[in-house]
């Protein structure tokens, strides 16, 4: 079974690009990916995404080397963090420190993956 670090290899290599160039695009030292090939730590979430994001590959094909499938996905009745009241209509002051984590990380993604989106287009295609 492949590692991330492998997987993280083989995307930088089907790109085409040294290490090297990789490391200094993601922030990433030389330390921190031989630490990584090595088994002695693994990357962040927060790399992870990022890393995700810059192949254009899914996260959980990064992380487990499968794709996401929805069929395979059953809803447990579970409300993921808010459980069966929904609190749809939350305000901050309502979350708990594990939520408002999650959803600081989910909005750093959103804005990078819009960063990089508007880094792919050409110049005469408008912003968004």
């Amino acid at each position: 079974m492949q590692s991330i670090y492998e997987r993280i290899e083989q995307l930088i290599k089907s790109s085409g690009m040294t290490k090297k160039a990789f490391g200094e695009r993601l922030g990433i030292s030389a330390g921190n990916l031989g630490d990584w090939r090595r088994g002695k730590s693994t990357p962040s979430t927060h790399k992870l995404i990022e890393i995700a994001a810059f192949f254009s590959v899914s996260l959980d094909w990064l992380m487990t080397g499968k794709e996401w499938n929805p069929e395979g996905v059953r809803e447990t009745g579970d409300r993921y963090f808010f459980g069966n009241e929904g609190q749809s209509d939350c305000q901050d002051d309502q979350l708990n420190e594990q939520e408002k984590a999650f959803i600081r990380e989910y909005k750093e993604f959103v804005a990078y993956r819009r960063r990089r989106q508007g880094e792919k287009r050409s110049p005469e295609e408008p912003g968004t």
